[in-house]
This record gives C-alpha cells, sequence and structure tokens, in this order.
C-alpha cells in the first residue's frame, strides 16, 4: 500500500491516473467557484431574451402567422380554427358589392418559425348560375395576395414586438 494525501491505495493503482480522493474535492471546489464567479459577472452585459423570437410557440403553431392570419380574414365568418394545428378555414363569403360570387377560405400555417414557406393558402370560389351555386376557378394572384398580406402582417408584429 502506498500513502498518497493522506489516502491509501492499493500498490496496483500507484501508477493509475486517478487523482486522489482530496484532489478530486479541491478540484470540485474550484469549478464550483468559477461557476459562481462567471454567472455573478457581467449583469450588465447579459442579453436580454429576445421576445419577439421568429419562433414564438405558445400555441402549436408560430403565433405571428397566426395572429395575422386571423387578422386578415377577420370579414369572413369563420367556420373551424385549430391554433394546435394550424388551420383556419372560413365559412362562404359573399362581397356585398358582388352577390353572385362567394370565397372560402383555408389557411395552413405549417411550421413553428415565422417563414414564407410556413403558410399554405387555399381558395375555393363558386359563382350563382340559375339559383344554384356552381364552383369556379380562383385566381392564382388571389392566394398569393392572401398570402402576400398575411406574411406582411406577421413581419409587422414581430418588428412591433421587438420595438416594444
Amino acid at each position: 500500500m502506498t500513502k498518497i494525501a493522506n489516502v491509501q491505495r492499493p500498490d496496483s493503482l500507484r501508477h493509475s491516473r486517478l487523482p486522489a480522493a482530496g484532489s478530486m474535492v479541491v478540484r470540485g471546489i474550484m469549478i464550483g467557484a468559477l461557476a459562481v464567479l462567471a454567472t455573478g459577472c457581467g449583469k450588465k452585459d447579459r442579453p436580454k431574451a429576445d421576445l419577439a423570437a421568429s419562433r414564438v410557440t405558445t400555441i402549436g403553431v408560430n403565433a405571428y402567422l397566426w395572429r395575422a392570419s386571423l387578422d386578415a380574414l377577420s370579414f369572413m365568418p369563420l367556420l373551424q380554427t385549430d391554433s394546435n394545428g394550424g388551420v383556419i378555414v372560413t365559412d362562404w363569403y359573399a362581397n356585398p358589392k358582388n352577390p353572385g360570387e362567394r370565397v372560402k377560405v383555408t389557411v395552413s400555417i405549417l411550421d413553428q418559425d415565422l417563414r414564407a414557406d410556413a403558410l399554405r393558402v387555399a381558395a375555393s370560389r363558386q359563382v350563382s348560375q340559375g339559383g344554384q351555386w356552381v364552383d369556379a376557378p380562383v385566381q392564382a394572384a388571389t392566394v398569393q395576395k392572401l398570402e402576400d398580406i398575411i406574411l406582411t402582417k406577421a413581419r409587422d408584429l414581430r418588428r412591433a414586438a421587438i420595438s416594444g
């Protein structure tokens, strides 16, 4: 037996690289002290939490895209909303200036990040012919314009959250 730092080791461990128990305690105290010093220093320089991060997920999807979608579709009656799944479905809406045409919109938010590819808008259009509603094509520019409106609103909401 060899006695090192008041700890007896068997001769078979005399040449091992294992530290003595006393040095492990000292090392642990030093690491703990450094950790305390590191966390206590520079409180003025500590970065603030980014409350307006592009990924805000207090609901199941990006909150900025969700709020912007609801705002953009606020003039239409809502049929279904699912904030966890990120789906908004409107009921048929007819513009009072053009009662012979109606539109139904579905917005899907596909991601938790504020990105253009995290948004999908689908629209259905019907026209009245002889008292019956008949499906009609929707111009691609209409869907694209609605996506642009929602994305712009979402970016504005994020900017407003950043500025305070």
